[in-house]
């Protein structure tokens, strides 16, 4: 089974958080902060969307930073992605 975003979504699947501190302290999974870093595994056509022409500006394979308490959290294949708008993606790292 596979993730199509529609219209100006993105497909996203969060990169793994920081098991331990700089300093080398090993983090329990609730003390753990959610990463805002994902990378991209689908991207939507983009058109007219709330009638503004949407170009779509990330590719699939780029890591992104998205805002923090955006986009909706799915499941699929013991897989988790979360799905956003484009303009819900702050920047792209290079």
């Amino acid at each position: 089974m596979k993730l199509v975003p529609l219209a100006d979504r993105v497909v996203l699947k969060q990169l793994e958080a920081e098991e331990k501190t700089k300093s080398g302290i090993i983090l329990t999974s609730s003390a753990q902060e959610k990463p805002q870093e994902a990378e991209v595994i689908a991207v939507g056509p983009g058109g007219v969307v709330d009638g503004k022409e949407v170009k779509m500006e990330v590719k699939k394979g780029q890591k992104v930073i998205y805002s923090k308490y955006s986009g909706t959290e799915v499941k699929l294949d013991e897989e988790k992605y979360i799905i956003v708008k484009q303009s819900d993606i702050l920047a792209v790292v290079e």
